[in-house]
């Protein structure tokens, strides 16, 4: 895998994450949002946090800066608040993405894992994340769709 083939794994994360915010998050009550279940870390507040958060610590080690703490949920009370963060966090990969050469992904981190095994961890953490999101939104009578990388590479062309 190169570069090229990460940044296009990453422009589906990126698609199906906003496809969540705009199809289903932003329409939920507040109620809904914070709703206590007993799945994973919690309410889809939790989820969305968790998700966001753990893109941000594993991006900001990748560029070498300082990585922030884990994040409490309990401090983010409506979706927009996430949103507005989700937004900036994405919008910093995109230009770590855009900058990444294929010399990068050999690189070993102080983690233990060199630069491609991060990039796919992240990938398969947000996929993991996103079925439960769309779990949970079923279960509270949201419709959801399949998240298949074919389906959205079909859906491309």
């Amino acid at each position: 895998m190169d570069a090229n083939g990460f940044r296009r794994l990453y422009d589906y994360h990126f698609a199906l994450n906003r496809r969540l915010w705009d199809h289903c998050i932003e329409h939920l009550s507040q109620a809904q949002f914070v709703q206590k279940l007993d799945y994973s870390v919690g309410s889809i507040r939790n989820q969305m946090v968790h998700m966001l958060n753990i893109d941000e610590r594993w991006f900001c080690d990748l560029r070498g800066q300082e990585v922030p703490g884990l994040l409490n949920p309990v401090y983010f009370h409506r979706p927009a608040v996430i949103r507005q963060r989700w937004d900036a966090v994405e919008a910093d990969m995109r230009a770590y993405l855009a900058a990444l050469e294929d010399a990068a992904l050999g690189r070993q981190l102080a983690v233990g894992m060199q630069v491609w095994e991060v990039l796919f961890h992240v990938l398969n953490h947000g996929t993991d994340h996103r079925a439960q999101v769309l779990a949970m939104l079923h279960h509270l009578g949201v419709p959801t769709w399949p998240q298949d990388y074919a389906i959205y590479l079909r859906r491309q062309k």
